[in-house]
């Protein structure tokens, strides 16, 4: 997307400066190729982390984040995977582990959003592509992602659930919103389950930001949605990564299964 447009629907793009949240922590970004995954992993980054592992599956793009890193300083490290199928995603681990000796920080964004249509008309593929990408791959970020941190002393993860998890704003989503539901329940069970241990779990639910797949959805007027926002804007991708790296960092040290809607007011109104 050209600048202009970018600015058009969402504003120009804030500073957001960083202040060190994330120093010398050994970081991961499932769904890092692109939007809200490669915002964030760009974020830890800035915010000192001593590496971001980045995993996704489109290959060219992963290397183009994994360079970018670097660029901020911390060292990284790209996996081309497919983090539904449970083996890529204990291989993402493994490979962390194996690198870096430990994880402080992971950051579950990997997801899927189906193209808008009744409920009626989306048939088992598609069901089964948008809750393996929005529950089973979660499922699997917890069985291996939750022990490497509790072996390191606990830190914290996120996971990107949506505003449609906690209210559908739309008819055509309903497979997606029920998705994200199941996302937040199990993001707040295990918060319950790992936070006597040490470990700080809490989602993030972006509304309208601009994304690859927020421009995907089959909207047709973008520039009507963000105008219906309160902001009157859309999100920039780096907002919610400011966020997640908060959730991530000491500051949030007493913020537990909590879900943090990044919607520009969407759900107050």
């Amino acid at each position: 997307m050209e600048e202009a447009e970018l600015t058009a629907l969402a504003g120009p793009r804030p500073a957001l400066p960083a202040a060190g949240r994330l120093r010398g922590k050994i970081c991961l970004v499932t769904g890092a190729t692109s939007g809200i995954g490669r915002a964030a992993a760009l974020r830890m980054a800035a915010e000192g982390a001593a590496a971001v592992v980045v995993s996704g599956r489109r290959h060219a793009l992963g290397q183009a984040v994994a360079a970018e890193i670097a660029a901020l300083g911390a060292e990284p490290l790209f996996l081309a995977g497919d983090v539904t199928r449970e083996a890529d995603a204990a291989a993402l681990v493994a490979a962390t582990l194996a690198r870096f000796g430990r994880l402080d920080r992971a950051f579950h964004n990997a997801g899927f959003q189906e193209r808008r249509a009744p409920l009626a008309a989306q048939g088992d593929a598609v069901y089964a592509q948008v809750f393996d990408s929005n529950v089973r791959a979660l499922c699997h970020a917890l069985r291996h992602q939750v022990p490497a941190l509790l072996a390191a002393g606990g830190g914290a993860m996120v996971v990107n659930a949506s505003v449609s998890g906690l209210r559908n704003p739309n008819p055509g989503l309903g497979l997606y919103s029920a998705s994200k539901a199941a996302a937040i329940a199990l993001t707040r069970t295990a918060a319950l389950e790992n936070a006597p241990l040490g470990l700080r779990i809490n989602a993030v639910a972006p509304g309208r930001v601009v994304t690859e797949m927020m421009l995907g959805s089959g909207i047709a007027d973008m520039r009507q949605v963000a105008a219906g926002l309160p902001l009157r804007r859309m999100g920039h991708p780096e907002e919610v990564a400011a966020a997640v790296c908060w959730l991530l960092s000491e500051e949030a040290s007493f913020v537990v299964g909590h879900v943090l809607c990044t919607d520009g007011g969407f759900l107050a109104g």
